[in-house]
């Protein structure tokens, strides 16, 4: 039975990602001839070639795939391993990435995130805003606060808010047309009800943002479909009065990656997220 490193496998990896042992150095952040050698280690602890040195560089072979493919289920597994050993037993501190939408970033998110710190100054807490969701498995967030329907596969986590939705417009002005959703929030529950009300040749603006669509109700171009802890806030716009279904409403998510769903310090981290987003369940109501 060969007796692999673990390093030296990271070595391959980078080469075949990279196709190449410069473009491998580089994202490794070590020399040329340090690549060589690992590579060269791994192909003797295997036994094999797996890469063809040729005048352009290392191409690796093509019958190699598959111990590529099974030396990145290696590496996930390894990943999953030191994730895990990293949080185990470690009290609410360190240094923890948040990622949720920019609307709950720039609305309530700051306050709750100023109160977890507020309960120990060893913890520090990083808020990456943005509406496309990040690659938890690879740790650029260790945790979410997203609304969805359901989460997606490989998170889990808990619910313990539902955003509801109401329709804003400036005071006086509930005749204006609506205003479309783009981007990502055409697979929200709201556009899937609201879609079908619109005449698509009168849409005068859309956003794929609701701090976008509230600044442009606000601006006068339209009507538009807002959370309601975005609407009610702004004191330029006027809750209108229309009759919408019950199931508009979206659970808002706090989850992490499966792999760290036990580690104790993102548990608790998890749970002092709920109980605060909980405890502010009124702005999230109708």
């Amino acid at each position: 039975m060969h007796r692999l490193n673990w390093d030296d496998l990271q070595y391959v990896l980078a080469v075949a990602d990279a196709q190449s042992v410069a473009g491998a150095a580089r994202e490794l952040g070590v020399n040329h001839a340090t690549v060589l050698r690992r590579i060269a280690a791994f192909e003797e602890s295997v036994g094999t070639v797996v890469f063809d040195r040729t005048p352009r560089g290392y191409a690796l072979r093509p019958d190699r795939l598959r111990l590529i493919a099974a030396a990145r289920e290696v590496g996930q597994a390894v990943t999953s391993v030191c994730n895990l050993a990293d949080g185990l037993d470690a009290p609410l501190g360190g240094h923890a990435r948040v990622t949720s939408t920019d609307t709950l970033c720039q609305t309530v998110l700051p306050e709750i995130l100023a109160e977890l710190c507020g309960k120990t100054a060893e913890l520090q807490l990083s808020l990456i805003s943005t509406n496309s969701h990040l690659n938890l498995s690879r740790l650029e967030a260790e945790l979410t606060v997203r609304p969805a329907r359901d989460l997606p596969e490989g998170l889990v986590g808990e619910s313990p808010v539902s955003m509801h939705f109401a329709a804003y417009a400036l005071p006086g002005r509930a005749d204006l047309g609506w205003l479309g959703f783009d981007g990502p929030m055409r697979r929200s529950t709201a556009w899937a009800w609201l879609e079908p009300q619109l005449d698509k040749g009168k849409i005068v603006a859309s956003g794929d943002s609701f701090l976008v669509l509230r600044e442009l109700v606000a601006r006068g171009l339209g009507k538009a479909l807002l959370p309601v802890f975005v609407g009610r806030r702004d004191p330029r716009l006027e809750q209108i009065d229309i009759d919408l279904p019950g199931n508009l409403a979206t659970p808002i998510w706090v989850a992490c990656h499966e792999d760290l769903a036990n580690v104790p310090r993102l548990m608790r981290i998890r749970r002092l997220l709920c109980e605060a987003l909980e405890a502010r369940a009124a702005d999230f109501a109708d």
